[in-house]
């Protein structure tokens, strides 16, 4: 497939040229991992604090390159039955030692559908506001890891009430922020109809709409043209009414099952970077990378064909997660041409890992997708 006449300095490739449409001399790299910080976990559960003395994990992240400063919100929550689930925040200089707030700077509605828990924030910035995609469930998910993962749901719900309010599913909404202290909740993104998450908004619209992935639960069989939770995307003129989706990826390769995006895509001239995550059949989370066309987002241009990253430490495998071992990053910034990947550990712990940009860009660019399917 094609890639996008650009000559502009963006991130990746570095002094790689276009030429009718494909990059020439071009190292191949037969693999890239991502390394893991020898300081992680980089966040742990502060005993000192009840609203986050169990659980920080799955942190987004964004990156002020004028300040020097990277901003992460994490999912936190206390050792309580009930399980509420708030943002903390913290801040670096170095993109790898944080100081953190000591109360949470968001929190669940009183009153609305994402009343119950926030978790998994997505950051991007667009002008001078930060727009942050966030699951939300109208309940507290209760102690889920001791129910092989199922959610409280609600025994006094009438058969009248709403889908989403029912089966306690998750829907995903919009906050909008100048400085992480102040927010607007904007709304619901998703159908509350469909439990749906993974939800991330590309930082920038591509000609004249904004364009959002997600994963819907129960877009599986025949007629969705794929047998388990895959990736769709869908664009909007408004970020509130993006309506209609297409299927942008599906599990492929054998260590694959559900998958489902997991970082905001950042811009570079070979594609829109993407990282995503994917459960295979022994129930381990792993990551791969996606270039998207940067015209038409809807494509898959590169696609890694082995993973680069997978669970291995404790603070990885042993956790909340019921199912043995999960990585999971909500947020990546790139710092002096460097990949920065903060993902949480096991539902427990936030780690980060991290690996040249453009060696990962030049093994995406070794595994064309057409090749894939």
């Amino acid at each position: 497939m094609g890639i996008a006449k650009q000559t502009a300095t963006v991130a990746g490739t570095g002094n790689r040229k276009v030429k009718s449409e494909m990059y020439i001399n071009i190292k191949h790299q037969s693999s890239v991992k991502l390394q893991r910080f020898e300081g992680n976990p980089i966040i742990s559960p502060n005993p000192a604090n009840v609203w986050e003395n169990f659980v920080t994990t799955n942190p987004g992240a964004c990156y002020d390159s004028e300040t020097g400063v990277v901003n992460l919100l994490y999912r936190a929550a206390g050792n309580d039955t009930k399980h509420i689930i708030r943002f903390g925040r913290a801040i670096s200089t170095d993109g790898y030692h944080f100081k953190r707030f000591d109360k949470p700077v968001f929190s669940p509605s009183v009153d609305g559908l994402d009343g119950g828990c926030i978790e998994d924030p997505r950051i991007v910035k667009m002008g001078q506001y930060y727009y942050i995609t966030y699951a939300t469930r109208a309940y507290p998910p209760g102690e889920y890891w001791l129910h092989n993962g199922n959610c409280y749901k609600n025994p006094d719900c009438a058969q009248e009430f709403p889908l989403c309010i029912r089966e306690n599913h998750t829907t995903t909404h919009l906050v909008i922020t100048k400085d992480f202290e102040s927010f607007i909740r904007a709304g619901i993104l998703t159908d509350p109809m469909v439990d749906d998450r993974d939800v991330i908004l590309f930082p920038e619209k591509i000609d004249g709409k904004f364009y959002m992935l997600h994963r819907p639960m129960d877009w599986c069989g025949k007629e969705y043209g794929t047998d388990h939770p895959a990736m769709w995307i869908s664009s909007a003129k408004d970020m509130l009414a993006f309506k209609q989706s297409n299927l942008l990826a599906k599990a492929t390769f054998p260590w694959e099952l559900k998958i489902g995006g997991n970082t905001p895509p950042i811009k570079t001239k070979a594609g829109w970077l993407t990282l995503y995550h994917a459960v295979g059949q022994d129930k381990h989370y792993r990551l791969g990378a996606m270039l998207l066309d940067l015209k038409d987002p809807t494509k898959v241009n590169y696609r890694t064909r082995d993973w680069i990253f997978q669970p291995e430490t404790d603070y990885e495998t042993k956790g909340c997660y019921f199912g043995g071992g999960v990585v999971f990053p909500c947020g990546k910034v790139i710092i002096d041409d460097k990949l920065f990947v903060y993902y949480g550990g096991a539902d427990m712990y936030v780690g980060l890992a991290t690996c040249k940009v453009n060696d990962l860009i030049d093994y995406l660019l070794g595994c064309p997708a057409n090749e894939s399917e």
